[in-house]
């Protein structure tokens, strides 16, 4: 697990291009040193997930295939 010292609230969260604005699949992302944060942006209370910038690069580049 990694424990950054910087809180949720914190960071720069961004909504993803992909969300809708219906209400439906809407992700926010905050870039961190060391990882990138996930978080569901209709809940922001709700703890969201934290990746390995690798792997999210990783994840960004086989999603645009």
């Amino acid at each position: 697990m990694n424990a950054e010292k910087s809180t949720a609230s914190e960071l720069a969260w961004f909504k993803s291009s992909y969300s809708t604005g219906s209400g439906g699949e809407c992700i926010e992302v905050a870039v961190c040193p060391r990882a990138v944060r996930v978080r569901d942006s209709k809940d922001v209370a709700r703890r969201g997930l934290e990746v390995d910038a690798g792997a999210w690069g990783a994840f960004i580049g086989f999603t645009a295939q």
